[in-house]
């Protein structure tokens, strides 16, 4: 478990105009003579046709809402909500996810003997709409590191992978191989991979506050002040977009606030919706939660090396994303997409299990589910 992060207070910035400009934020500490590293994020040439949206992009999602007005008989298919990932679509698939039919609960045989470790579980046949087990899905529980997927998704509402980010303060440990230096420069794409993957903290910290102006000038409702405000804002935003009734966020990490108060709160059932439409929008985007360790190179030559916080991950037949989470007051938690036979969609998740024992309790739901659908 990471240490809590020191309170940062930025300066207000207000985006500039051109795609090429580099945004700053003086990250220095009030009592500190001497100012951290701006937080820098610059666009290349070659990408700049890949920017957030601008107003054509806000005149297309507005007569994209007039032709569904006109077709209103019109269905998504599941290769729609599998292959749209622009701003607008996933706005309409988020709006399909929280309107979707009330899953079938079954009995398979399978699961009959299943005994977990974890305070709450969801296995969600996604393909069937069959709920395949359920142990308290609506205990609301703190999510710890799960927090880092709607993190991920809101931030990339407005920061393109190939954006270029130098990062503004040491992450991680001295010794940790996915500690990211001061002053290097990182393509977004890499600095999200590494942060999913390892689960760093600190990671999401600076993603949150690199896209933190573009989210405020995006959405007008989200709050002003604070290096993270209007990210997390858009976290909550997008939780209540999707129904989910039990979830919130208090921090852009899931690190514990105090002893007795955790960074972020939901449901199994609400995680497994959450997955379900990180799944079906942005499944690029998660694919480094896929592998059990790789390495990035920084645009100035420096290298990490992400070690994937998933041991169960090789028990996963037909992975398409993960992501695990443990503080103190969360315990283990783990939760899944996967494919226990090729294109049929499954969801598990596990919340309030042991360290150690999330992993041994995902891989029994894993072996129960292809022992179920073959």
């Amino acid at each position: 478990m990471e240490q809590p992060l020191p309170p940062i207070q930025p300066t207000p910035i207000t985006p500039p105009n051109t795609p090429d400009s580099i945004y700053h934020i003086d990250l220095s500490e009030p009592a500190l003579p001497e100012p951290t590293h701006p937080l820098e994020l610059t666009e290349g040439a070659d990408i700049i046709h890949g920017a957030g949206p601008g107003p054509s992009a806000i005149s297309s999602i507005g007569t994209l809402s007039l032709a569904l007005i006109f077709t209103a008989s019109t269905v998504f298919t599941v290769s729609y909500l599998q292959t749209n990932a622009d701003t607008a679509s996933k706005k309409d698939v988020g709006n399909q996810v929280a309107a979707a039919a009330v899953p079938v609960q079954i009995a398979p045989a399978a699961f009959a003997s299943t005994t977990l470790q974890a305070s709450a579980a969801y296995v969600l046949d996604v393909t069937d709409n069959h709920i395949l087990y359920s142990l308290n899905p609506d205990a609301q529980l703190p999510l710890a590191s799960i927090t880092k997927v709607p993190m991920a998704l809101v931030v990339s509402e407005v920061l393109t992978p190939e954006m270029r980010l130098v990062i503004p303060r040491d992450t991680g440990y001295p010794a940790s191989p996915d500690r990211l230096i001061t002053g290097d420069t990182w393509r977004i794409g890499d600095v999200i991979d590494l942060t999913l993957a390892a689960s760093s903290n600190d990671g999401a910290e600076i993603l949150a506050e690199a896209a933190n102006e573009s989210l405020r000038a995006k959405y007008p409702l989200a709050p002003i002040g604070g290096a993270t405000s209007a990210t997390l804002w858009r976290m909550n935003d997008l939780a209540k977009q999707l129904g989910l009734s039990k979830t919130y966020f208090l921090n852009v990490s899931g690190l514990d606030e105090s002893t007795t108060q955790s960074g972020a709160y939901g449901s199994a059932r609400d995680v497994a919706t959450l997955f379900a439409y990180a799944a079906s929008t942005s499944p690029r985007l998660f694919a480094g939660t896929t592998q059990s360790s790789f390495s990035l190179m920084s645009l100035n030559g420096a290298t990490a090396t992400a070690i994937n916080t998933d041991k169960a991950l090789n028990a996963i037949p037909g992975i398409i994303m993960g992501k695990t989470g443990y503080t103190d007051l969360a315990g283990g938690n783990l939760a899944i997409v996967f494919e226990p036979v090729p294109g049929h969609r499954v969801i598990a998740v596990v919340l309030g299990s042991t360290e150690t024992g999330r992993f041994e309790d995902m891989k029994k739901l894993v072996a129960a589910t292809q022992d179920t659908i073959k």
